[in-house]
């Protein structure tokens, strides 16, 4: 205890069904240790003749709300032997339940301990008594008034139920027949006959169990197979697992080399289309392109030929006579065939032709113009012993085709045109610019048709 003020106190339990603190009714501090003990002898002995409990709430009393609530906090003093349910709280309204007392001498202090063990005695006696009463039923104890007659009325409520059922069973009982209560000798044959029913349903039960065990047998036998079948299910399962494994890696496979083949057989058909092109394909008629352009003669779109109005530059003259001079050459090596007299020598726009009988002696196909123009003996001499490497050529055409013919007759250092008889010199000197270049051009065509025939021969022996 401090020296402060205080007051005493009570013990106030909380009930066990709404948790609201008690205030204990007077009458119960009057019950000593001796009625408690006598309480208790009654329990025990009760117990003994009966092991169930006389009214068993619970199991009957099944519209009855029960709760039971563990001990609440306390925030302010509690007591260390309070664990069963109630709290102490101070009291400070009552004035008939306790009595302020001032100061701080030696008697205040010796009362207030009093008072508290007094207190604590009580506590226990109330707490045993609360826990013979819960022993008793199956409410817990302690209740406040309200609760308690809440339960009693539920408590009554199912009394009256048992009470009409009671009453219906024995209504029924009293309706019953007095044939059915009983003559003794139908009772025995009706006893006789559940006898002999019992029998016959024994007798059925035994077969039935035996069947059973039976059909047990037959359960573990169907489980066992079951369990095999399982077993070579997981196997099969494992099995079709590895073949679809194998089955989708050769697929793979497959398809990858459907793929290369089909890239191959594309690239044989790329091949073979580009063979029949080549094969179809004319290598001096790709090379070589022989046409016309107005007066002129041309051969890869050189113009062979020099008009007074169109006065075409000695390059590219020189550059025609260069690429007929390679044709020409190319056609008798094609043909295995060898000029006599001149040999041409194919050099771009200096090509020239070689004397056989003066190897020192080279003829120019070439010019390039001025006052040497009208008196260059070795060009006109150039251009006429190509012509007459030209006629060779055709003569020995001849020898293999008797029916192949130029369409312009060559002779010597001249060019027939069929059609007006008239001759065309192929030198300058002592020439106008235009028979000059139509000479050329007529010499260009015989060219063009001894390129058609080699080229036709080329193709039949493909």
């Amino acid at each position: 205890m401090t020296e402060t003020t205080i007051g005493l106190i009570d013990v106030s339990f909380c009930c066990q069904r709404c948790c609201q603190p008690l205030r204990i009714n007077s009458t119960l501090n009057t019950i000593d240790e001796q009625i408690i003990s006598e309480l208790n002898s009654d329990i025990n002995s009760n117990n003994n003749r009966n092991d169930q409990k006389p009214f068993a709430v619970k199991d009957v009393h099944k519209n009855v709300i029960y709760k039971v609530v563990p001990p609440m906090p306390t925030s302010t003093a509690t007591d260390p032997s309070n664990g069963n349910g109630f709290i102490v709280i101070e009291e400070t309204t009552s004035s008939s339940q306790s009595t302020p007392v001032s100061g701080n001498d030696h008697k205040s202090e010796s009362s207030g301990f009093s008072s508290t063990q007094k207190l604590s005695q009580e506590m226990r006696r109330l707490r045993q008594l609360f826990d013979i009463l819960s022993d008793q039923s199956d409410v817990d104890h302690p209740l406040c008034e309200e609760c308690a007659d809440f339960v009693i009325d539920q408590m009554d409520h199912q009394l009256r139920q048992l009470e009409d059922e009671s009453k219906e069973y024995n209504d029924y009982l009293n309706s019953m027949p007095s044939d059915d209560r009983g003559d003794q000798n139908d009772t025995q044959t009706e006893m006789n006959e559940l006898i002999e029913k019992l029998q016959s349903l024994e007798t059925i039960e035994k077969q039935l169990t035996q069947e059973l065990n039976e059909v047990k047998e037959q359960q573990l036998k169907a489980d066992e197979e079951i369990v095999r079948q399982e077993n070579e299910l997981k196997r099969l399962n494992v099995e079709e697992d590895k073949y679809w494994h194998e089955y989708n890696h050769i697929r793979h496979h497959i398809f990858i080399c459907e793929d290369e083949q089909q890239s191959v057989d594309n690239q044989l058909r790329y091949a073979k289309t580009l063979f029949d092109k080549l094969k179809n394909t004319n290598v001096f008629n790709a090379t070589f392109h022989i046409w016309h352009s107005g007066p002129f003669g041309t051969i890869n779109n050189f113009r062979l030929g020099r008009l007074p109005t169109a006065p075409v530059e000695w390059g590219e003259i020189n550059a025609a006579w260069g690429q007929s001079a390679l044709l020409l050459h190319s056609l008798a090596n094609k043909m295995n065939f060898t000029f006599k007299r001149f040999k041409i020598v194919p050099y771009g726009n200096h090509s020239f032709l070689e004397s056989l009988e003066d190897r020192s002696r080279e003829l120019p196909l070439y010019a390039s113009g001025g006052i040497r123009y009208f008196w260059n003996n070795k060009f006109d001499n150039a251009m006429v012993a190509f012509l007459d490497c030209l006629q060779q050529f055709k003569e020995h055409v001849e020898t293999q085709e008797k029916d192949f013919v130029l369409p312009y007759k060559m002779e010597r250092d001249t060019i027939e045109d069929p059609n007006t008889n008239a001759k065309y010199s192929i030198k300058i000197q002592f020439n106008t610019e235009e028979q000059w270049t139509k000479a050329l051009k007529f010499m260009l065509t015989n060219l063009k048709w001894a390129l058609a025939w080699v080229s036709a021969q080329f193709l039949n022996n493909h």
